[in-house]
């Protein structure tokens, strides 16, 4: 769905956005990356642990704060790799640092560095239970693993069931559904007590199957899916409803991976898409488009389903204030960068390049004011 900006949001201000969902790397790919999340009018991001090793000890999250701080001021709220060895004594030192807010769940081998993911969550019952008393969020990348019915486009259907019994399970446990891509994944939320909740990504907004098929650029996990889902994406995103906000999944790559190989070796294209240098301007820029295709009405996008959806809701969840920071949204000549150069450590020679989403076309402008 391509829809360049026109004037439906232009002047817009907003409170600055929250990103509950963001990969920022480490290495020269960190240094590059960090410094665009305020380029995307974010002041707040939920940061993934799905480093290479994972961050699973307090000590690891705690060092990863420090060094994203070197190239960026947001406030990062941390988290832990659900692993083996996290423990209910890990989950009760995760609280009391204060910067710990979650703990991911990536099902072995579905996505980015996943390797070390889930295949039995009943072995974690004891965390989930030390979590709902110590009040951590539990952040679920919502795909069953790979398996003989099991393709990219059932994979989250598939997995729903497993959040409905961890929910019947453990009821007081705060729980998010990330990235949701289907129309049955925003129903099992919805049918969940108040706290389930879910993230929708900026670009999932947008695509479709046959966006990605064929454009590495435009392919992650889980994939974009059929018409229908994308429009109960935007109904859920649009509907004010406190359970649906922000988390861009933004995950950026060096373009040679997103191509199929690393240097000279073949393989497969790296799922992610990057948005983090525009994630307030795509989410505003899918709400015009699918308002301009009737796919939404105009009513739907008022200023108050914008702020809660692009913050206030997320805020609400993770029990974090806004600084009281603005953005000014403006409709101008800008459009999306062709590419991120990633400078290599210890020298000046260019390294990789990253693509963002929808390169080189055109985007609202963002302004920070301050604090209003």
């Amino acid at each position: 769905m391509s829809s360049p900006p026109t004037t439906m949001f232009d002047g817009l201000v907003l409170p600055a956005s929250a990103d509950f969902h963001v990969h920022l790397r480490d290495g020269a790919m960190l240094e590059a990356v960090a410094p665009t999340i305020k380029q995307g009018g974010v002041e707040t991001v939920f940061v993934m642990p799905n480093l290479v090793p994972p961050i699973t000890t307090v000590e690891h999250a705690l060092s990863y704060k420090q060094t994203i701080s070197k190239f960026s001021d947001a406030t990062c709220l941390m988290s832990l790799y659900l692993h083996p060895s996290i423990t209910p004594d890990t989950i009760r030192e995760a609280k009391r640092s204060g910067v710990i807010y979650g703990v991911k769940s990536y099902p072995a081998g579905v996505t980015t560095n996943s390797a070390s993911g889930v295949v039995d969550y009943e072995q974690f019952y004891p965390v989930f239970e030390a979590m709902e008393q110590e009040d951590l969020v539990l952040n679920l990348h919502g795909e069953a693993p790979p398996g003989e019915d099991i393709t990219v486009l059932n994979a989250e259907e598939a997995f729903l069931p497993t959040l409905l019994d961890l929910h019947r399970r453990f009821p007081k446990l705060r729980i998010v559904l990330e990235h949701c891509t289907t129309a049955a994944a925003i129903e099992a939320v919805k049918k969940c007590g108040p706290n389930v909740v879910a993230t929708i990504t900026a670009h999932h907004l947008s695509l479709i199957v046959d966006d990605w098929a064929g454009d590495p650029i435009n392919f992650c996990k889980p994939v974009a899916k059929l018409p229908k889902d994308r429009i109960a994406l935007l109904k859920a995103a649009t509907g004010g409803d406190e359970k649906f906000f922000l988390g861009t999944d933004s995950a950026p790559h060096p373009l040679r991976a997103k191509k199929g190989g690393m240097g000279s070796e073949m393989g497969k294209c790296a799922a992610g898409v990057f948005t983090q240098p525009y994630a307030t301007q795509y989410v505003l820029q899918a709400f015009e488009g699918a308002v301009s295709k009737g796919m939404i009405e105009k009513g739907r996008v008022s200023q108050d389903v914008l702020e809660g959806f692009l913050g206030g809701f997320g805020r609400k969840f993770y029990r974090v204030k806004a600084s009281g920071a603005k953005i000014r949204v403006s409709a101008k000549e800008e459009k999306v960068i062709e590419k991120l150069a990633v400078q290599s450590i210890g020298s000046n020679a260019s390294g990789d390049v990253i693509v963002p989403f929808r390169r080189t076309s055109p985007i609202y402008s963002l302004e920070w004011m301050g604090k209003v």
